[in-house]
Order: C-alpha cells, then sequence, then structure tokens
C-alpha cells in the first residue's frame, strides 16, 4: 500500500468520528465561519510581497520529526514579519503532526490569507476548514474524483474560501473547474514521496492560464524560484527548508532578504547562511 493510500484510508476514519463529535450546527457557530476569508490569489499577486507561503509542519511520513517542539503561534507571526505572502497550516495529525486548532492559533496571530494543508475527502472538512479560520483549502487531484473535486470546490466558493487545486501529472488538470482559483503542481511524488522541482516545470504548460500557478514542495534557493517565475509561477510554498531550522521565522526572513537581492548579486547565500540553523 503506497502512502497516499494509507493516509486516505486513515482520513475515512478520522472525519467519521470527528462528524459524530463535532456536528456541523457547532462548527457554524464558530466566531470565524462567518469572517469574511482573506483572499489568498491577491495576495500572491502583490508586488509588495515574495509570492512565498511559508508552511508550517512538525514532521512527515517520509521525514519523521522535523520540528516536533515549534510554536505555531510565534512561527506564523514570524514567518509573516519576513515578509511572507501566506501561510500554509498543516492539520492533518496522524501523518503530520499537525491539529485542527493550529489554524485558529495562526488566524489569531495574523491578517495574512491561511491555506488549510490536509486531505480533505468530505464536505465537513471544508466546513470545519472555515471555522477554524481558514481562508484557503487544498484539493488533491490524486485523492479526488472529478465529481467530488467539483462538489468540494463548489461548496467552498459558497464559504468565500478559494481553493488550491493540487494535480502531479499533465491527465489530473482534466478535473479542474471554474470554481478553483489556483493550480498547484506538487514536485512530491505522493506515493514514494520523492521530490524534483523539474515536475513544476515540465506540468507548466498544461496549466491554462485561468489559473494562478503554485510550485509545491522541494524548493530549497532562490536560484528555484527564479527559475519557476520563468515559467509562470506566482506562489512557491516552503515547508521543510524553513521548519528544519532552529528557528524557521529567521530561516524565512533570510530567504527572502536573499530573494529580493537576487537582481542585483547572482550569488546564492541563503543555503550556507542556513545551515547555523539547522536543528540536526
Amino acid at each position: 500500500m503506497d502512502i497516499l493510500t494509507k493516509i486516505i484510508n486513515y482520513k475515512k476514519d478520522e472525519v467519521s468520528e470527528r462528524k459524530s463529535l463535532y456536528p456541523i450546527k457547532l462548527l457554524e457557530k464558530s466566531t470565524y465561519f462567518n469572517t469574511q476569508p482573506v483572499s489568498l490569489r491577491k495576495y500572491l499577486l502583490k508586488t509588495d510581497k515574495s509570492g512565498i507561503i511559508a508552511e508550517f509542519k512538525t514532521k512527515s511520513p517520509s521525514k519523521g520529526d522535523i520540528n516536533p517542539f515549534a510554536n505555531v503561534a510565534d512561527v506564523s507571526l514570524k514567518y509573516m514579519q519576513a515578509g511572507a505572502s501566506a501561510l500554509s497550516i498543516l492539520t492533518d495529525r496522524n501523518f503530520f503532526g499537525g491539529r485542527l486548532e493550529h489554524l485558529t492559533t495562526a488566524r489569531k496571530y495574523n491578517y495574512c490569507p491561511i491555506l488549510q494543508k490536509d486531505f480533505v475527502l468530505d464536505e465537513y472538512q471544508v466546513i470545519e476548514a472555515k471555522s477554524y479560520g481558514a481562508d484557503a483549502i487544498l484539493l488533491i487531484a490524486a485523492a479526488l474524483s472529478k465529481t467530488k473535486i467539483r462538489a468540494l470546490a463548489q461548496l467552498a466558493k459558497s464559504l468565500q474560501m478559494e481553493v488550491l487545486f493540487e494535480i502531479h501529472n499533465e491527465q489530473e488538470i482534466n478535473k479542474v473547474n471554474e470554481f478553483i482559483d489556483l493550480v498547484g503542481v506538487n514536485n512530491r511524488n505522493l506515493k514514494t514521496f520523492d521530490v524534483n522541482i523539474r515536475q513544476s516545470i515540465r506540468l507548466s504548460e498544461f496549466i491554462p492560464d485561468d489559473f494562478l500557478k503554485i510550485s509545491e514542495s522541494g524548493i530549497k534557493t532562490t536560484k528555484d524560484i527564479i527559475e519557476l517565475k520563468k515559467y509562470g509561477f506566482k506562489g512557491f510554498l516552503m515547508g521543510e527548508s524553513f521548519m528544519s531550522t532552529r528557528n524557521p521565522g529567521k530561516a524565512c526572513k533570510m530567504f527572502i532578504q536573499q530573494l529580493y537581492q537576487s537582481g542585483k548579486n547572482t550569488k546564492n547565500e541563503y543555503s550556507h547562511e542556513v545551515k547555523s540553523l539547522r536543528t540536526e
């Protein structure tokens, strides 16, 4: 059984249990359920921002613990202060060490858009994401049918949330619909968890210009971003590059500063400077 199938099977049981514990009527009473979401698309297009979607995650199925004692309030606030365009918050508990409460905490301390990163399979999860403070949700093409993607995206749109639709090959772009705002290419193979940013470059030509292009995972250097921009990418989701250091916020700040300087200085000093922040 590959990793994605294992996650989906576990997630189905987990969602079923949450439905019984926290009914939709209870979720709809949340402070955030009736709050106007912040547009991820608009923030990624801001010229005074970096295009970085800085991610908070403490572990992964492939790496194990990354930064298990990181504080979501501290890290998310420093990400925003560093110049990140948006935040991505992992909420899957079993495989990624996340918590739904991390969304609410990040929302409390930040005004920028927040993407909930999880394996959304059911309409219940869309309502849940809104009630905990998310502005956008992730829908993974490999995990959902075309019909289900449309239903989930339409529900998110009715709640004024935005949708990042994630693909891994050219065939999956056929599942896109008019309720989707952004299309992301995950450079990580969800079956093996191997990573290669050439995946984004290869698939860029298959993404219609109507959708904002996002490159996800495996981005290590500012040169990676400069190269991806040539192929029309406007957003760059980065997690492990920052979270695998003792100070993710500082690592993010160093990276964005280097990105701004890249037009003046072709040397990439970030990868050398960040070694002093590594947790290992």
